[in-house]
C-alpha cells in the first residue's frame, strides 16, 4: 500500500454501533507498550489474558513482561482498511481492561516516527527471541495458545522486514500534512 489510510473514520462508526455501555479505547498514552508500531492504535494496560489474536492476528502479538510466560498486548501492525479495522476493533472490545488506546495521531510526530524505525532492531531482536522461546514451550496445555503467540512474533518480524517502511513513509507523510499523499506526490524518508 502507498501511502496511508485513515483507519479512524471506521473505528468511531464501529464503536458507535457496538453496545453503549461498552467503552473501547480507554488505553493511555503514558502506559503503551514501546512495542506498539507508530500509528492510531496501540496496547497500554491491557490484560494478560492474551485473547486479542482470536480476532486480529495479522494486528495483535503478546510481550511477556510479567515473568510468568504471560503479558500484555500490543499493535504490531496497523490496519490499512475497513475490515482489517474491524478485526482490530473487535480485539480490542474484548479487552476486559479496555487498554487499547486509538489517539496515537495526536502523540506520533515525524521525528517520533523515525526515531521508532531507527530503533527498530531492538525491537525485531526481542521478537525473534520470544518467538524462538515461546515456539519451543509447544506441549502441555497451552501448546495451540505459545505456537499463535510465537507465529504472531515471527509476523511482527517479518512485517518490520517488509511493508512496514512504505506503511510508516505514508504515515509520516500523514502526520506531516494532514491528508494522503497524491499519486505524484514522493514519500518522506525515514
Amino acid at each position: 500500500m502507498r501511502g496511508y489510510w485513515n483507519p479512524l473514520p471506521t473505528a468511531r462508526r464501529l464503536v458507535a454501533a457496538s453496545d453503549p455501555a461498552t467503552e473501547v479505547f480507554t488505553g493511555f498514552w503514558a502506559e503503551r507498550n514501546w512495542r506498539n508500531v507508530p500509528g492510531p492504535f496501540y496496547g497500554a494496560a491491557t490484560d494478560s489474558m492474551m485473547l486479542g489474536r482470536l480476532d486480529a492476528p495479522r494486528h495483535i502479538s503478546y510481550d511477556d513482561d510479567l515473568g510468568d510466560g504471560f503479558g500484555s498486548e500490543f499493535v504490531f501492525r496497523q490496519p490499512v482498511n475497513e475490515a482489517e479495522t474491524g478485526d482490530l476493533v473487535s480485539a480490542a472490545s474484548m479487552e476486559p481492561y479496555s487498554g487499547y488506546g486509538w489517539d496515537g495521531d495526536d502523540h506520533w510526530t515525524p521525528e517520533t516516527v523515525r526515531t521508532w524505525w531507527r530503533e527498530r532492531a531492538r525491537v525485531r531482536e526481542w521478537a525473534l527471541d520470544i518467538s524462538a522461546d515461546w515456539g519451543a514451550r509447544g506441549s502441555g496445555r497451552y501448546r495451540d495458545h505459545y505456537l499463535d503467540a510465537a507465529r504472531g512474533h515471527r509476523d511482527f518480524v517479518a512485517h518490520l522486514d517488509d511493508g512496514l517502511e512504505e506503511y510508516l513513509r505514508g504515515y509520516v507523510f500523514w502526520l506531516d500534512r494532514g491528508r494522503a499523499p497524491r499519486r505524484w506526490e514522493a514519500l518522506p524518508r525515514l
